[in-house]
């Protein structure tokens, strides 16, 4: 690193100061000499917004800040252009919008602080996360108060550069990390065999075979060949180490560093006073080991995550657009961000399909297993809806454009992924407290092996103690969990199973009782009118089903779906209603000045369902006005696909299973008899299910409830981890911490086996970490462990660990077999 406090150095960036340099700044009191007009600039900007503390947290120095300074006024207006902003901005509310940007320039976790208190205090930024592993960072702001430029040009004035995330210019930033890992890992390995080859002449040599003078040489030619080794290569550990001390905390990389340092000190002195031992070999060894071991870690941790950005790549830039379509055919080129609601795209056999949509021409099939886990192609056909990212196969697609950027469904994956990876699950902050104490008494163990050793045998305390120090590392502890529940998070998504919040697997490992909604959850959801009864003279079939069809109309779950389904199959024409919003058990609202209800019949006074119904397991729909019934309409469904696989799963697991549904008590039954639920209980409002869930909770059950429609909100709010279909109420998925992307429980299933064997692995991961310390540091106290040995020793913990978590992608539940029907 270079040295910012040196009177010819910048304060701000640590480049040479020329001789005729004015520029300064007065920070903590004193004048910092800066090295250009840039660097005056940023650092007065720090000043001005009382961020000086930046200075004292830093553990790196920043990039040049003429690269980071601010493009033109004129450049930076360009970003408050509505078609500039089409691509990444999207709508949080009605004057709120959200960014997703990637900093350059963060080199360390206090360039992290800086950012978010920085933009954070801007007038009229509403909220800002950024996450350091991978520089992106997340900005609200109220456009009434504050404009995204002014927002970019308030990042540059602290030294950092801004732009809209961009999926490839991510992975080249990953690539420049593990490009560098390597080149440290190629120093200190390439360092570590030289020196080795001067060590062993001298282990070789007897007593008298070897001169002074030859030792000497070999000594000083192993010093000059370490130097690079802990100058460079190591130097991660050095620079950890010291931002904890400025912190005034003890991290994972302090014992390693004092353990480095130590010996190379003690190896130098050695070798300037020609007396004593010297370690240039085994501080060569142990940190080529270890940053073999990061090395590794860093690479299962990249491919963990990248689920999120194979997701992040899967829209294409281009795509091609029909403006004459039907009339004229003649396909345009426009960039993706050109497309708007309403637009038809012509979509080639495989092309990635560019937005939400629906097919209005041509059959194909689409390969969605990157959005859904489902491996099989999914059939296209005019009338389904296509997910923007799925890959044509077939056929030709003329696709008509309904959600595009920030608003496909890609997109909001993308974003309940990166909320999940933000948060930190209890179990790993307890694993963080664990291995933070763990430092600290080893740093004290470490000190009294020096002070024991030293006072019996001075000529063996160096390295013990340093044996001590690196040996018994908690690299392992503190990678024990996280490494474990990132690998499923992402092979989780793989499976169609989105996780959105942080300590969703580890909750759904624990729970105890599975509650679950009826209709679009156990059922397909797609449900079908079997039959109409009118309850009055007066009025026809066409007429209730109009009725039912304009009060259904706002709201996207299946029972509405199949009313609108059979009006259009009819050649309906709704009329509008007013005032349509969702109340228990059912919808009201007003059609032409009058009042109507449609729902369960219970929940609606004087329109009790007909008697021959009652015992067909069916769900009856009443439509009701102030006078009383108007119409009863009879749905029937089919169970999901998994569904009996799910249960059957469930319960030979140990698990209870229950069912809670506002349908009718019958209908309800009749599911819970054909899946064989432990217990059901239907025509239940939303806080009839609320209260339920929380008995169960307060009577000590961990409660995981699994459900898709928007009354599915506050009971799924109120459950310890809850699941919502992807093709259920927004609500409902925005309450969830899982989404449930495919349209088989199969995926569920899949992944509540894969929870629990993830915190089997933890277990194995923690018990692992411990008993190896609790094993290798008796050995260590005792002198029975060389620095090169423990280095290999805590190397190969931390990377066993890694590997343990990895068998989570390879991990395949044993499938299950019924023997029932799935008709509801």
């Amino acid at each position: 690193m270079r040295a910012a406090d040196s009177p010819r150095a910048c304060y701000h960036c640590g480049l040479p100061v020329p001789a005729d340099s004015a520029f300064s700044v007065v920070i903590g009191g004193a004048a910092r000499t800066m090295c250009c007009a840039g660097c005056e600039a940023v650092a007065a900007a720090i000043v001005e917004y009382g961020l000086t503390d930046y200075y004292a947290r830093r553990d790196a120095l920043p990039e040049s800040p003429q690269e980071a300074l601010p493009t033109t006024p004129e450049t930076l207006s360009l970003f408050d252009r509505a078609d500039f902003q089409k691509n990444f901005v999207r709508a949080a509310g009605e004057h709120e919008r959200e960014a997703s940007l990637m900093l350059e320039g963060i080199t360390c976790a206090a360039c992290v602080w800086l950012n978010e208190r920085h933009i954070g205090h801007l007038p009229g930024v509403t909220g800002v996360e950024v996450n350091y592993a991978t520089r992106r960072a997340r900005v609200r702001w109220d456009e009434r108060r504050i404009q995204l430029s002014d927002i970019l040009r308030a990042i540059g004035q602290i030294g950092y550069r801004a732009h809209p995330y961009d999926a490839a210019r991510y992975e080249e930033m990953a690539g420049r990390e593990r490009r560098e890992a390597l080149w440290r890992l190629w120093v200190a390995g390439f360092g570590m065999m030289q020196v080795m080859m001067y060590a062993v002449p001298v282990y070789l040599a007897g007593e008298g075979e070897m001169t002074a003078d030859i030792e000497s040489l070999i000594r000083w030619a192993s010093l000059i060949l370490t130097l690079p080794v802990v100058f460079y290569a190591a130097a991660p550990f050095f620079r950890g180490a010291w931002r904890d001390l400025k912190f005034r905390r003890v991290g994972m990389d302090t014992p390693v560093a004092l353990g480095i340092g130590g010996a190379f000190l003690a190896s130098v002195w050695a070798t300037l006073a020609r007396s004593g031992e010297v370690y240039f070999d085994s501080v060569a060894m142990f940190v080529f080991f270890l940053l073999g071991g990061r090395y590794l870690e860093m690479t299962a941790r990249q491919k963990a995550v990248g689920m999120t950005e194979a997701l992040a790549r899967l829209m294409p830039a281009l795509c091609q657009r029909l403006p004459g379509f039907p009339r004229e055919r003649a396909p345009e080129c426009i960039p993706v961000g050109d497309l708007r609601p309403g637009d038809v795209a012509l979509v080639s056999p495989g092309e990635i399909i560019p937005c939400d949509g629906r097919v209005l021409e041509g059959v194909s099939a689409a390969d969605e297993s990157l959005l859904t886990g489902e491996s099989r192609p999914v059939a296209k056909t005019p009338g389904d809806a296509v997910t923007g990212g799925a890959l044509n196969l077939e056929g030709p697609l003329c696709v008509q454009t309904e959600a595009v950027g920030e608003e496909t469904r890609l997109s909001a994956i993308v974003r309940l992924m990166e909320r999940a990876a933000s948060e930190k699950p209890k179990i790993v902050v307890l694993a963080d407290r664990v291995a933070q104490w763990f430092v600290l008494i080893l740093l004290l163990v470490a000190a009294v092996t020096a002070v024991l050793w030293y006072s019996m045998d001075p000529s063996r305390a160096l390295w013990i103690t340093v044996s001590v120090l690196v040996v018994t590392c908690p690299c392992a502890l503190a990678l024990a969990t996280p490494i474990a529940l990132t690998v499923a998070s992402g092979a989780a998504a793989k499976d169609g199973l989105l996780v959105t919040r942080g300590h969703a697997l580890e909750t759904l490992a624990r729970a105890t009782h599975f509650v679950f909604d009826k209709t679009g959850t156990l059922t397909a959801g797609r449900l079908r009118l079997r039959a109409l009864r009118v309850a009055r003279e007066e009025t026809s079939a066409e007429q209730v089903l109009g009725l039912a069809a304009a009060l259904e109309r706002p709201f996207a779950h299946p029972l509405a779906q199949a009313i609108l389904a059979e009006a259009d199959a009819r050649a309906l024409a709704p009329p509008d209603a007013e005032e349509a919003r969702a109340r228990p058990g059912g919808v009201e609202g007003f059609v032409a000045g009058k009042k109507y209800f449609l729902g369960r019949p219970g929940a609606s006074e004087g329109a009790a369902c007909p008697e021959d119904w009652q015992d067909t397991g069916e769900t009856v729909l009443v439509l009701s006005d102030e006078d009383g019934a108007l119409a009863f309409f009879a749905l029937e469904d089919k169970t999901r696909a998994g569904a009996a696989e799910l249960i059957a799963d469930l319960k030979a697991a140990g698990y209870r299973t229950l069912l809670m549904s506002g349908d009718a008590e019958n209908a309800v039954r009749r599911v819970a008899e054909l899946l064989r639920l432990d217990d059901a209980q239907g025509g239940m409002t939303p806080e009839d299910k609320r209260l339920a869930v929380r008995a169960l909770e307060e009577a000590g059950a961990v409660v995981a409830m699994v459900g898709d429609g928007v009354n599915d909100a506050p009971v799924l709010a109120q459950a310890q981890v809850s699941v919502a279909m992807g093709a259920g109420a927004p609500l409902a998925r925005a309450q969830a911490d899982v989404v449930l992307l495919s349209e088989t429980l199969d995926s569920l299933r899949r992944g509540v086996r894969r929870s629990r064997f993830t915190l089997a692995v933890i277990r194995q991961n923690l018990a692992w970490a411990f008993a190896y310390n609790l094993c290798a540091l008796p050995l260590a106290i005792a002198g029975y462990v060389t620095p090169w040995a423990a280095g290999i020793g805590m190397s190969a913990s931390s990377l066993l660990v890694v590997l343990n978590a990895l068998r989570i992608q390879k991990f395949m539940p044993p499938a299950v077999s019924v023997s029932f029907s799935r008709r509801a």
